[in-house]
């Protein structure tokens, strides 16, 4: 199983106080070193955390492969075209929210996401679909010309897993189905140590993204252990 590691809040923290550090790029080469098969970043409409030139950097830098999250804005989709990242994971976005908190709707501004899929893919740019653990959404993602992948979202799984097995089960049956619609499958969001090794264990899901609670464990002991930490437990899950 693939672990790409997200680094936006390693900006978060430069962007509290506008400097310039620390810097993402240096996190990303730390977390290949440790073992990430990916780096994953959400250029964000409002500019949050990650900024255009950390993309332009990562896009030269990183030598595993950068997966480039953004939603349909006009911009940054030609700001992809342009750097053509390994993978393009095109997620819903909220100006309000303070993470992402949920799938994308595929029954909604459907001519604009066929056109933003159409010209990524033309871009030479694998394009993965961020939506919620859904089989008629599944469905649908397997219907858009150009989209190889779908990113199952976690959060309910992440928010419920002490008390429930209904979220887990859930992504369990979206895997299966996604992965004989002919769809590679990946998931994330809200993974952490004491969550991910049931995730990691669905035999479907082939790449996990995670990157709040690495981040913050690196803070602790430094990215490059808190990297090797998830990256064994994943490789444990999928052992047993």
């Amino acid at each position: 199983m693939r672990l790409y590691v997200n680094v936006d809040h390693v900006a978060t923290v430069r962007q509290a106080r506008r400097t310039d550090e620390p810097d993402p790029v240096e996190a990303a080469a730390l977390c290949e070193r440790a073992g990430a098969d990916g780096i994953t970043v959400h250029l964000r409409e409002d500019r949050r955390h990650i900024q255009d030139e950390d993309v332009t950097r990562l896009a030269s830098s990183v030598t595993t492969v950068l997966n480039l999250e953004l939603a349909t804005s006009e911009e940054i989709v030609a700001l992809a075209c342009r750097l053509t990242p390994h993978q393009t994971t095109v997620v819903p976005e909220r100006r309000e929210e303070i993470t992402t908190e949920g799938g994308l709707d595929l029954t909604r501004d459907v001519a604009r996401m066929h056109e933003v899929v159409q010209r990524l893919a033309g871009a030479g740019i694998r394009v993965s679909l961020f939506i919620d653990p859904d089989l008629r959404t599944i469905d649908r993602a397997a219907k858009i010309a150009g989209v190889t992948a779908i990113e199952l979202h976690t959060g309910d799984y992440a928010n419920t897993y002490r008390t429930s097995d209904a979220g887990l089960e859930r992504l369990r049956l979206a895997a299966a189905h996604a992965c004989q619609a002919g769809l590679a499958v990946h998931a994330g969001h809200g993974l952490t140590p004491r969550n991910v090794s049931p995730v990691a264990a669905i035999p479907e899901i082939e790449e996990l993204n995670i990157g709040h609670t690495i981040v913050s464990r690196s803070i602790m002991v430094g990215m490059i252990a808190a990297v090797r930490e998830m990256r064994e437990l994943i490789d444990a899950a999928r052992v047993d």
